[in-house]
């Protein structure tokens, strides 16, 4: 195998539905899969071993390696052909996936973990990866759609144009339709030459439409020559882009955008659309950032 999938879990429901996601994902790619724990506690100076009023099985080394052991044994019972490793890092769990990140083609975290807090719909670890990880993250939701298409999210940023190779490798190596979409409205769409110069702003009707399914046409060029078993539906929509794509991903497989857009603040690194679609897409979310994005 090559590659690497690398996974977090933290012992949560939403860090076992990410291992299974993360198995299949190694499997797809002809990958090996890391599992990875981020043990907080020696940090905060807590024994580690057993109480001595505890059975021999206490104590919170034992726990942690008793959660590991569960999330490996789940990886290989889903994908037994996969080779699964596992390694517990002392570290906070931001800064240790951050760097396992380094070495993997793609990240996988449950979208709420162990610390979340009771009203959030995600957890702060999956934001924080999808706008530092050093590679695609990819944040499970809910259950994939199987046999859904591959949603892709166009905005022409830098982050957008990684989006979309990855988007057609993604539709590629699954085999799945893809569905480009790209949202628009008078407030966000630029002005289109005026047919008549001397009337600064007089385009006839549907003149913004035809400019951004241009848009969504230049966007992809290239990219169909080097997927030609890639089924691609262009899918221009007049509305937000939060939205559209949180609608599109109720039959989706896959949601597919980048981490920052056109609109984004100086700085920030993680966009309000890719956060929007974290805490209410319908699928798992596949988050690329863009080339020399800090």
């Amino acid at each position: 195998m090559t590659g690497l999938v690398v996974v977090g879990v933290d012992g949560s429901a939403s860090g076992l539905a990410a291992v299974e996601v993360a198995a299949r994902e190694a499997r797809l790619r002809g990958a090996g899969l890391r599992v990875v724990h981020a043990f907080v506690w020696p940090a905060a100076h807590v024994p580690l071993g057993k109480s001595p009023l505890g059975t021999p099985e206490s104590g919170l080394r034992n726990m942690v390696d008793r959660l590991v052991v569960e999330a490996v044994e789940r990886a290989r019972t889903v994908a037994p052909e996969v080779e699964v490793g596992h390694v517990v890092v002392t570290g906070e769990p931001l800064t240790v996936l951050e760097a396992q990140s380094r070495a993997a083609e793609l990240v996988v975290v449950g979208s709420r973990g162990m610390g979340g807090f009771v009203g959030l719909v995600v957890g702060s670890t999956a934001v924080h990866l999808a706008a530092h990880g050093r590679c695609p993250v990819l944040v499970v939701r809910e259950q994939q759609h199987a046999g859904g298409p591959i949603v892709l999210g166009v905005d022409g940023s830098a982050a957008g144009r990684r989006a979309v190779d990855l988007a057609f490798a993604e539709a590629a190596l699954r085999n799945a339709r893809l569905v480009a979409l790209h949202a628009w409205s008078t407030w966000n769409a630029p002005m289109p030459d005026p047919q008549d110069p001397s009337v600064p702003y007089a385009n006839p009707p549907g003149a913004l439409a035809e400019e951004e399914e241009r848009f969504l046409a230049e966007a992809l060029a290239g990219r169909q020559e080097r997927h030609p078993g890639v089924v691609v539906e262009h899918r221009v929509v007049r509305g937000g882009t939060r939205e559209a794509l949180i609608e599109a991903s109720r039959s989706a497989q896959l949601l597919v955008v980048g981490a920052r857009g056109r609109g984004g603040f100086a700085g920030l690194l993680l966009g309000s659309v890719s956060q929007a679609l974290l805490h209410h897409a319908h699928c798992p979310v596949l988050v690329v950032r863009g080339t020399g994005e800090d």
